[in-house]
């Protein structure tokens, strides 16, 4: 009868304890977010800018080492295979890093704008600056 009850208690005490222990959607995951949004801005600015390049061995490694984060928070491959091909989340995403260029002075058809917040990123060492190399 110990056992049981004790089998119970254990049992009703992980129930309880469940929501608390479920998982967020990758969505709404801030360290992976903000990371996939300074990715965007690092491509919007190499694209953007004649004068600015992407590091692109360096890039590869920390999108693989982003991948390697979230696996190691506990979401599977399918999980965020199913995230990176949201065709939602990516709209949210790429909205956030237009935002944030726009914000800091990039205007659409203005190469210097682009080049300009770039230069600032790679000055201030951010992480979409450690994705760029001015040429």
């Amino acid at each position: 009868m110990k056992k049981l009850i004790a089998t119970a208690l254990t049992a009703s005490i992980f129930a309880a304890a469940a929501p608390a222990m479920a998982q967020a959607p990758l969505s709404q995951e801030k360290y992976i977010n903000d990371r996939l949004i300074a990715a965007r801005i690092a491509d919007r600015v190499r694209r953007e800018c004649p004068s600015i390049d992407a590091r692109i061995v360096y890039a590869w490694s920390q999108a693989r080492a982003l991948k390697r984060y979230a696996e190691n928070q506990g979401y599977s491959s399918a999980q965020i295979d199913a995230f990176l091909d949201s065709d939602t989340d990516k709209a949210r995403i790429y909205a956030a890093a237009e935002e944030y260029l726009t914000r800091n002075g990039a205007a659409k058809g203005d190469a210097e704008s682009f080049c300009r917040v770039g230069r600032n990123e790679i000055a201030s060492k951010s992480v979409a600056g450690s994705l760029l190399v001015a040429k």
